[in-house]
């Protein structure tokens, strides 16, 4: 049987043809959906547990369960170390292990290197470690993953509510818009970065915490464009025909104006993620964002400034840095190319 293609709508296509016009934007696309779809198996390609063991004609998962050294031979009834030469022995003698591609997870500590920290690379740690003797490769990896997921988790969270504020505004108009602009305007004047460096006196950082204040300082960002798509077409004739046949506010908000509002919308997403991304580098950098057992490329950065005799530090983060917001910019552009009317003709 032949497989059936989707079909778009004739607006729909000419918006693909002028994103697939813009070659940096197609190829920026695909390098992102690469890195980003390789950080996802993060915990298979660096950790420091097996991905399979063999042992006495059974098989073990280390990575899904944690097993006692006893079930290997071992003396002790607490979580076997696989690293440990004793019980790398035990295991070889009766099976083999399977290792990741880099056999350290982000928050181990090589205590077997001879050289003091931060080590330069080599075969051992082909991007070196940090000042802690932690795998910077590991770090790059799970660093990579945490801050894209970030960036789209709060990207998303703030458009909603960005989005159903400047909904509210531009329909209803009127006190409601005018009492909304004024609250805007005092919230927007309030230093998000002093709040953060309270909220972090006060409770323990986490990623929930963080995204949690961010959110409520991020949300302003689409509000003054969806507002403006709301004016724009709330006195339109289709929607002044929808109410005249009797739909509701409610109705008339979503089926008939946010699609033209979400068209700005998805322009603007890629910029607002690279935002975020670049938000959570600097406070890690300044020291006032995740802890620093977490991943984060910021926290690498501040690393490299901290120990500059140790330059792979510095560039890796760096690079790290640049390439993600890089390729978020130009995969912005092509969505903004597409969505433009003079450039889908």
């Amino acid at each position: 049987m032949r497989a059936v293609l989707p079909k778009f709508s004739p607006l729909t296509e000419r918006r693909l043809r002028a994103f697939r016009a813009n070659r940096r934007g197609v190829w920026a696309l695909y390098f992102f959906v690469i890195l980003f779809g390789v950080s996802l198996f993060s915990d298979l390609i660096a950790n420091d547990r097996p991905l399979l063991v063999r042992y006495d004609g059974a098989l073990y998962v280390p990575l899904a369960n944690a097993y006692p050294e006893t079930t290997f031979g071992g003396d002790f009834a607490t979580e076997a170390d696989y690293k440990d030469p004793y019980l790398r022995d035990l295991i070889e003698q009766k099976g083999w292990m399977i290792w990741p591609l880099v056999p350290f997870r982000f928050d181990t500590i090589d205590k077997a290197m001879e050289v003091p920290a931060p080590a330069p690379p080599s075969f051992r740690h082909w991007l070196g470690t940090d000042d802690q003797h932690r795998d910077v490769l590991s770090r790059l990896l799970h660093g990579f993953r945490l801050s894209v997921l970030f960036g789209l988790t709060l990207s998303v969270l703030s458009s909603v509510i960005g989005v159903s504020a400047g909904a509210v505004q531009g329909y209803f108009g009127g006190w409601v818009d005018l009492i909304f602009q004024r609250l805007i305007e005092i919230w927007t004047s309030v230093p998000s970065l002093y709040v953060l460096i309270i909220f972090a006196a006060i409770f323990k950082p986490s990623i929930t915490l963080l995204i949690l204040i961010l959110l409520q300082f991020s949300w302003v960002t689409l509000v003054g464009l969806v507002r403006a798509e709301f004016l724009k077409g709330r006195n339109l004739d289709y929607v002044t025909a929808a109410r005249t046949l009797g739909q509701s506010s409610g109705g008339v908000i979503f089926k008939q104006l946010l699609p033209n509002a979400l068209v700005a919308t998805l322009t603007l997403l890629p910029f607002i993620v690279s935002g975020s991304v670049s938000t959570l580098a600097a406070l890690d950098f300044l020291g006032f964002g995740l802890p620093a057992s977490y991943p984060s490329l910021g926290e690498m950065l501040r690393q490299g400034k901290n120990h500059l005799e140790a330059p792979w530090l510095g560039l890796t983060s760096f690079l790290a840095i640049a390439v993600l917001l890089s390729l978020l910019v130009f995969i912005g552009e092509a969505v903004r190319d597409a969505f433009d009317p003079r450039r889908s003709r």
